[in-house]
């Protein structure tokens, strides 16, 4: 079955607070057990702010490999979440992808397939 990943962009900036985010987490933990109870959930994850990554860029004309701090492209917004998931058809991922906009809205999602040919198993 295909896998599509569900992207949650949200802002930069500093989280919500507790009063604004725990009940989100909490609608957020009911639609993932919906998920899972019908297959449709493979794994979630959150993401440390774009200030804690690395960018590794091989240049291929003098062999080099450059390593900067934070985000690679400067933006408002960054990916602070996903969520891949296994469906049907694309449309089946929309309606998922529906779901958890409206559950973190108003955050924006993006639904985007995986390439089939590059699957990693996933044990669950």
């Amino acid at each position: 079955m295909p896998r599509y990943m569900l992207s949650i962009y949200q802002p930069d900036g500093d989280p919500p607070p507790p009063e604004f985010l725990e009940p989100i987490m909490r609608d957020l933990a009911v639609l993932n057990a919906d998920m899972k109870a019908r297959g449709a959930w493979v794994f979630a994850g959150g993401l440390f702010p774009p200030s804690t990554a690395t960018v590794l860029h091989y240049d291929n004309r003098d062999s080099q490999l450059l390593t900067t701090d934070g985000p690679f492209v400067e933006g408002k917004e960054h990916i602070g979440g996903f969520t891949v998931i296994e469906a049907a058809d694309l449309d089946t991922a929309l309606e998922w992808g529906r779901r958890l906009a409206h559950t973190l809205a108003p955050l924006s999602i993006e639904v985007r397939p995986l390439q089939s040919d590059h699957r990693i198993p996933v044990d669950g």
